[in-house]
């Protein structure tokens, strides 16, 4: 990519979106194409195919989706199934059609069968079933996926895929009943703390393993990826490492000051037992995260009572 090359990040708005937003201008791009959801419908092909035809992105980073935590995944499958296939067909094939020269999609490391071996590697996408929890998004995620390879084989497109691990960081969602693991409880902790309340309730019985990438490490990886690899197959985003959320639940209470006692609630489902993923392919092309678990968390509480208190 070129400083002046015309590139456009698709959800730039989001978590991941703005990441990468965020480090194309670090690096000096100049002619970065956005809209928010209200200017451009993605799920809306017409609209999508206008967008396209007029404005001629050369370079695409489809980061826009529907997403969100066990309760949302659980209750809307119909919405989260439908919404990121129409979102993801609309991109890629209009990428196809206006002769984009590269695309990166964003899946989710949700696509891998619940109880593949661990760390997760990339060959292992398909061999097992999924977990029921988040089914109808990674469904959707793993067409996307199938899609890019699809376009790449038959139409010799430039389209790559990309799967991060779990992420947190600016940006990020901290509704009550719609947000993942970390922004849960960082919320939960906070208004415990203010609130003066003796004990915070974590779901699950706190032994599943997880691993957890700072947003901007991201925006950092896609980057790089972007310019150095044009590979057909997808590539893990991650950090290698993770951590029983029980003890994220303790790193989480002494970063924010809460004195009180953790409950956690057997009755709860704990969703998949381990996610790691294997970098080993990504670490190989010479990316790997620099924001430990710890600062990172540190930055998004900040981040949290700056735009959510």
């Amino acid at each position: 990519m070129e400083k002046n090359s015309k590139i456009y990040v698709a959800g730039h708005r989001g978590m991941v979106g703005s990441a990468i937003h965020r480090k194309l201008l670090k690096e000096g791009y100049t002619n970065i194409l956005t809209r928010t959801s209200k200017e451009l419908d993605l799920r809306n092909q017409s609209d999508v195919s206008l967008f396209f035809e007029t404005e001629k992105p050369e370079y695409v980073f489809l980061a826009a989706a529907k997403v969100g935590g066990i309760i949302a995944n659980s209750t809307y499958k119909a919405d989260f199934l439908y919404e990121n296939l129409a979102i993801q067909n609309n991109v890629i094939h209009q990428s196809y059609l206006t002769g984009v020269k590269k695309l990166l999609f964003l899946g989710s490391s949700c696509i891998y069968p619940k109880l593949a071996p661990q760390p997760l590697r990339e060959e292992y996408l398909l061999t097992g079933l999924l977990e029921t929890t988040n089914e109808a998004y990674a469904v959707a995620k793993i067409a996307g996926i199938k899609m890019c390879a699809a376009y790449r084989e038959q139409y010799n497109c430039n389209f790559i895929s990309v799967m991060p691990t779990n992420l947190y960081g600016y940006n990020d969602n901290y509704h009550p009943e719609n947000s993942h693991v970390l922004p849960a409880l960082i919320r939960k902790f906070h208004e415990a703390k203010v609130n003066s309340q003796p004990t915070v309730t974590v779901w699950g019985t706190g032994t599943p393993l997880r691993e957890f990438l700072f947003s901007d490490d991201l925006g950092d990886a896609c980057f790089y990826i972007m310019q150095n690899y044009n590979g057909k197959d997808f590539l893990n985003i991650g950090t290698g490492k993770d951590l029983p959320v029980k003890d994220l639940a303790l790193l989480v209470k002494k970063i924010i000051g809460f004195e009180g006692q953790i409950v956690f609630d057997t009755s709860k489902p704990d969703g998949t037992p381990r996610k790691l993923m294997d970098v080993s392919k990504l670490e190989s092309l010479g990316w790997k995260y620099t924001t430990e678990l710890e600062e990172g968390i540190r930055l998004a509480y900040e981040d949290f009572q700056k735009n959510n208190t």
